[in-house]
Parts: C-alpha cells; structure tokens; sequence
C-alpha cells in the first residue's frame, strides 16, 4: 500500500489537519502515514494485530475534527474534550478506547504561567489519536523519537513514552529554575538584597500552576490501571505505571522547589524590612540629637527682654559648647547604651 507523507516541516497541518502521522509495527521503525492511507489501513484485513497508527492533529485548522468525526469511529466522549479547557484533567476507559485530556508546556517558549496548553489523546489498539489546539514540548520531543526511528511495542507503549516526555520536560524546567533560585540564594547569603521580589513570585506561580495541572495525571493513570481496557497487557500496564511514577517523581520535585522559593520570599521579606527598619533608625536618630539644637535655637531666637547671655561676650561660645555637650551625651546613650 502507498504511503502518504504529511507535512513534517515546521508545525503545519495538511487540508484534514494532520501535522503527522505513523505506522508502527513490530521490528520496524515507524512508517510516515496520511490521512487516506490511515483510514485504508485501518479498514483492510490486519496481518499483525500489534501493529497500529499514531495520527497528531492541529484543532486550529478547522478541518481537523470534521474529517476526525467523517473518517474515525471515536467516542463522543473524545470530541467533547476537545472542548474543554485547560485545567481539567481526564483519563477515563470510553468503550473500548482510552480518552485522555494532559497537559503540557508551550513547545519553544520561555516558560511562564500561561505557556500551558492541552493535548486530547483517544487509544485503542491499533489506532492513536492525539490533537492539540497550539504546539508542544513534551509532544514534539516524542515525535523526534518516532521519526528518528524508535520503535513502539503497542499504543499503551506511546501513551507511556509521551508521559516520560512530560516528566523530562518537566525536570528541565525544575533544573532551570533550580539554577536561578540558587543565584538569588548566594545573593541573600551575601547580604546583597539586589533581587527583585516579583522574579521570584513570577517562578513560583508559574511552578505552582504547572504542579497543579499535572498533579491529577499520575493518581488518575493509577485509578485506570487498577481497572484497565481488557486489551493492555501486563507489559504494557507495567510501562504505564513506570511511566506514571517518574511523572509524578517529577512533580513532586517542582514541589519542593516550590516551597524552597517561598522560603526564599520569607528571608527576601525579612531582609527588606530589616533594612527598612535600619533605615528609620537612622532617622530617628538624627532627629533625636536635632531636638536640643532645635530647642535652644527657637528660645535664643525670640524677640523678648531678658535672653541670656545676649550681652556676654563669650554667650556664643557657651552655647555651643553646651549643646555639644548635650548632644553627645544623648549619641551616647542611645548607639552605646541601646545597642546593648
């Protein structure tokens, strides 16, 4: 049978919308498919029954879930996630098909709270539907490993290396930050507060968010492979719940990372105020030891009978010397005495 390759340069999508797609079969490396040879295929006798296609659609071409419901036999459940918003998480045995909603980071971004987007994955056997509104990380990073050549077991075996991806991905993002708190870290220790508050704010909604959106994935794959489609196997159940506890490894190390920023905001705080606190020492004391010259100059500086001094030739002198000496007493009293 022809083959028909999609597009695979940049992140276009042919006239149905496929960006990419894939036939995996045992001892081979993944054949590019299209569209009409995927529904060719997938209506002919099958020889293997381990072989199956994995099709990657672009929900921002408008053609993509048209020819998905014309051409695929997919639950309703699957067309509705597509639907919904980031935010919710869904893994749920629909009929015979596994329908997955995850989450994942922006391909090619900097990361920030709203580089978040989604990808819906229908399972079966021999047919895997992923579509995905914008492009992203964890996706394309399995996709070069299909295209370079790496063989699949079975569909659950996908499903568990895109897990993998998210949990890589997501260990990079911790190391990256992990490598900017530290920075922030030596400059505190430092006693050098040049660190903007909202750099570490903006890193830690960011972690907080991503830890909530994929914090749901790996109890959500546990509760299904106690329950799974009769047709996993065991291998394939093991390699899910491999795939699942390194996701969640991984979430739970942003976890951590997480409050080890927000110790980080509390001594970035205290250190702040300490300096605050510093600051209006200093200028309580200059206003403390201002108050005797204060006074004296407003009572000398009266227009009235009887000041003192006024006709003594050294009264200048006196005065100044006085207040100097008052002056100095108080210095004393308040850096030495209450310093201790």
């Amino acid at each position: 049978m022809g083959q028909v390759k999609p597009a695979e340069i940049g992140y276009g999508s042919d006239a149905h919308g496929l960006v990419w797609g894939y036939r995996f079969a045992p001892g081979q490396a993944p054949v590019p498919i299209g569209c009409d040879a995927a529904v060719q295929w997938l209506q002919g006798p099958q020889a293997d029954s381990s072989e199956f296609i994995w099709l990657h659609l672009s929900l921002s071409n408008a053609a993509a879930e048209r020819w998905m419901r014309e051409s695929l036999d997919l639950s309703d459940a699957f067309f509705e996630s597509l639907r919904e918003s980031t935010g919710s998480t869904r893994l749920e045995v629909e009929g015979d098909a596994l329908i997955a909603s995850v989450h994942d980071v922006l391909f090619n971004t900097s990361f920030d709270a709203a580089n978040i987007s989604t990808v819906t994955i229908s399972m079966e056997r021999r047919l895997v539907i992923s579509a995905r509104l914008r492009p992203l990380r964890s996706v394309d990073r399995l996709r070069a490993s299909v295209k370079a050549g790496q063989p699949l077991r079975s569909s659950a075996e996908l499903l568990a290396q895109l897990l993998r991806e998210q949990a890589h991905v997501l260990v990079d993002i911790v190391r990256q930050s992990t490598a900017q708190v530290d920075r922030v870290e030596d400059t505190l220790l430092a006693n050098r507060v040049s660190v903007s508050r909202s750099e570490l704010s903006a890193q830690r909604r960011s972690l907080v968010r991503l830890q909530r959106l994929l914090a749901p994935e790996p109890a959500a794959l546990f509760r299904l492979l106690s329950r799974p489609p009769d047709w996993l196997g065991e291998e394939d159940l093991r390699d899910l719940r491999q795939a699942a506890e390194e996701l969640s490894a991984a979430v739970a190390d942003s976890g951590a990372l997480t409050e080890r920023i927000k110790l980080l905001q509390e001594e970035l705080t205290a250190s702040v105020e300490e300096q605050t606190n510093r600051t209006l020492f200093i200028l309580t004391l200059v206003t403390v030891l201002a108050v005797p010259i204060n006074v004296v100059t407003g009572l000398l500086g009266m227009n009235v009978g009887g000041v003192p001094l006024s006709q003594n030739s050294h009264g200048f002198a006196l005065v100044t010397v006085g207040l100097t000496l008052v002056t100095g007493v108080l210095a004393y009293l308040l850096l030495v005495r209450g310093r201790d």
